[in-house]
């Protein structure tokens, strides 16, 4: 294996493995060994890389929150008016309540981190705030603050539901919180 210097995405893999080990098993199940033998890295590469497990964890919900606000700008950014960006919150909820159920899972591992803890809550207002910044984009503050919320309510119970509602409910409900149509 080679050494930190010559091994530039080490850290990379680190947190990785870290958030596939909060997928698989969830914050409590997250340790400096598991998550090394995820990582295929020598335990000690842990410590080298991240003083603590709570920085590791910062880190890797951090870089999880930007992978959904990635999702939100690569939608919304295409949009040219407000009926082209009231179709990519409908996709939003959509992409995020579909597929498998990992994004579910670290999103509800971060929210229960974020109930207990100020740092995560930190976290989460600002992954908030930066979803709410694209959205603001194309909606008043006000507007964009609920659309935020159904986004993340209704992604919840598209992903959990046994049957989940189609796009057509959602169209309505986004309309209906922008005052179109």
């Amino acid at each position: 294996m080679a050494t930190g210097r010559t091994d530039p995405q080490r850290r990379d893999r680190i947190i990785d493995a870290a958030l596939d080990l909060i997928a698989d098993e969830g914050v409590a199940g997250i340790s400096h060994r598991k998550v090394a033998a995820r990582a295929g890295v020598p335990l000690g590469s842990m410590t080298y890389h991240f003083q603590s497990m709570e920085e590791l964890l910062r880190e890797a919900f951090g870089r999880f929150a930007a992978t959904i606000v990635a999702l939100f700008e690569e939608r919304l950014g295409a949009a040219g008016d407000p009926d082209e960006a009231r179709a990519a919150v409908v996709d939003l909820v959509h992409d995020l309540s579909s597929g498998d159920q990992r994004q579910l899972v670290l999103t509800h591992e971060l929210y229960t981190l974020a109930a207990r803890q100020p740092a995560y809550r930190e976290l989460t207002r600002a992954w908030m705030r930066r979803s709410r910044d694209i959205l603001e984009q194309h909606f008043p503050p006000d507007t964009a603050r609920q659309l935020d919320a159904l986004i993340e309510g209704l992604s919840l119970h598209r992903a959990l539901d046994t049957e989940p509602h189609d796009r057509a409910l959602t169209a309505e409900a986004v309309a209906r919180i922008t005052r179109a149509g």
